[in-house]
């Protein structure tokens, strides 16, 4: 299937609206323009999101969940069912759409429709699992229990990188939790948002559901302020940049509302003595550059114990030097295009400032031109030699950069590894037990993901997905992430004769 067909098979079309209260749709006169970094040329244009439409858009979205909250878990579970087969039936076209859109590889950009799929699974089971507890009353004739109610319009701003699966983890367990869905997808692959669009609205029409369960809004940031501000919006989820997420946080927070927060990550695998350097090796490079380094997981540093830092190091040269860059859609290539010029340049900046700061080019960098890279997004994934503490280290680049660092002692490097202000996935590379566990313990790594023998991205969608400290300790996808989508309810039945206050205390009349 060419990228032409696919449009077409996804509905997508030269002008797109980019406005959805979800089977309806709605326009401006705006446009933001999507342009592939693969090739460079335009794939379509979608309608920004007027502030009229925005109020339109929510005023749905709020009449959507005065129903949608009162159909039975289990029948919201299978709606999410049948989007999920809507996934399976498009996974081929949509899979092609992120990759054209976004960048990333083909097998990568199916793999992402199949976490929407594997999402999709998980909520259904979900919708006949949203537990809450019982407990003993200290007062006779008493019962006391808590339940989870739906809390009702939930915001969700989703980054260029995952611009399909990101979306799928927060409202996928909206839905199956009676909540409605506002989503504003990053400007950068707005096309994407309006594909699922398409495919959720089939599933609106064929089953008969409301407006206003799932709805799309488009634009730049100022659709997002929109969004923050709006106390109609008892949750915001946001996917984006640790400067984004503060901005976001404190405009949630100034109205009491909450916040879901997935940010920048700084991700460092430990690799010691007793490592197996083949697995180790294979973790690292995938890591460092699957998706061209523009993963929150992508790994940023590599920490070696003296002892083989030679060894690691070489083989790494070694492998850097079969890396084949080049159009994601041909799966003869490892490593794709950034998003745009604009990462080209915090690319070339950081090699800049690496070098400034005393560091060692070990991979030579560089943007790639001529045939094949007319985009001017290509470039070449490097490796340099550098501190901790230095600043471009300090901070996270969005790009094929991996920095390699020595220590000698476990204590040493795990310090290191937390000594960065992200938090978000982490991993050693060991075979010793002692060591893993170490690592793993509250005393190792401090970051919301940890993993032994295996690199910094990958998570499975069973796990809570989400970081510490400025990655901003929010929790998507699995395990009892769900609890974040639904406001908690303690209970009390008297079902006595009498009414025995608290504390002993007489109140008779």
């Amino acid at each position: 299937m060419n990228i032409s067909e696919t449009l077409k098979v996804l509905g997508i079309e030269e002008l797109n609206q980019g406005t959805s209260t979800g089977k309806n749709w709605l326009s401006s006169s705006d446009y933001i323009s999507s342009y592939s970094p693969i090739d460079g040329k335009l794939i379509g244009k979608v309608s920004v999101t007027t502030a009229d439409d925005y109020e339109k858009v929510i005023q749905e979205a709020q009449k959507g969940f005065q129903e949608w909250r009162l159909i039975p878990a289990p029948k919201r579970g299978e709606i999410v069912r049948l989007f999920g087969e809507k996934l399976r039936e498009k996974k081929e076209a949509l899979g092609m759409l992120v990759t054209y859109e976004m960048g990333k590889s083909y097998q990568e950009g199916l793999g992402e429709v199949q976490e929407m799929i594997d999402i999709c699974d998980f909520a259904v089971g979900l919708s006949r699992q949203l537990y809450g507890l019982t407990m003993h009353s200290e007062r006779p004739g008493h019962r006391m229990y808590e339940q989870w109610h739906p809390i009702g319009v939930v915001g969700i701003i989703s980054a260029f990188n995952f611009p399909v699966a990101v979306w799928c983890w927060n409202t996928a367990l909206a839905w199956v939790s009676g909540d409605t869905c506002v989503w504003k997808a990053s400007e950068k692959a707005p096309l994407c948002s309006v594909a699922c669009q398409k495919l959720f609205a089939e599933v609106l029409e064929e089953n008969n559901l409301p407006e206003g369960l799932c709805c799309i809004v488009n634009g730049d940031y100022k659709v997002g302020e929109l969004m923050t501000k709006d106390t109609r919006i008892p949750l915001v989820s946001a996917t984006g940049s640790i400067r984004m997420g503060k901005i976001v946080g404190a405009e949630v927070a100034k109205r009491l509302g909450r916040s879901l927060l997935e940010l920048g990550g700084n991700n460092a695998i430990i690799i010691t003595p007793e490592a197996d350097i083949d697995i180790t090796v294979i973790g690292a490079v995938f890591g460092a550059v699957g998706t061209a380094g523009q993963r929150c997981t992508s790994t940023r540093r590599l920490i070696i114990h003296d002892s083989i830092y030679d060894t690691v190091v070489d083989k790494l040269k070694s492998a850097y030097q079969q890396l084949k860059v080049g159009d994601p859609l041909d799966t003869t290539n490892h490593v794709g295009p950034l998003i745009d010029t604009d990462a080209v340049k915090m690319y070339n900046d950081a090699l800049e400032q690496v070098k400034a700061s005393g560091g060692n080019i070990l991979v030579e960098g560089g943007v790639l031109s001529g045939e094949g890279y007319e985009s001017g997004c290509y470039v070449k994934p490097a490796i340099a030699e550098a501190k901790n503490e230095m600043q471009i280290v300090q901070d996270e680049t969005f790009a094929p950069i991996l920095y390699v660092m020595k220590y000698s002692e476990l204590e040493e490097a795990i310090a290191i590894q937390n000594g960065v202000k992200q938090g978000l996935s982490s991993a050693i590379m060991t075979t010793n037990m002692r060591e893993a566990e170490r690592f793993l313990s509250a005393a190792g790594s401090d970051c919301g993901i940890a993993n032994v023998n295996i690199g910094t991205s990958g998570a499975e969608i069973g796990g809570a997905f989400g970081g510490e400290k400025e990655t901003g300790g929010g929790r998507e996808s699995g395990s009892d992430a769900w609890k974040a989508y639904m406001r908690r309810q303690t209970n009390t039945i008297n079902y006595s004769t009498e009414l025995p206050l608290a504390q002993g205390i007489k109140f008779d009349f």
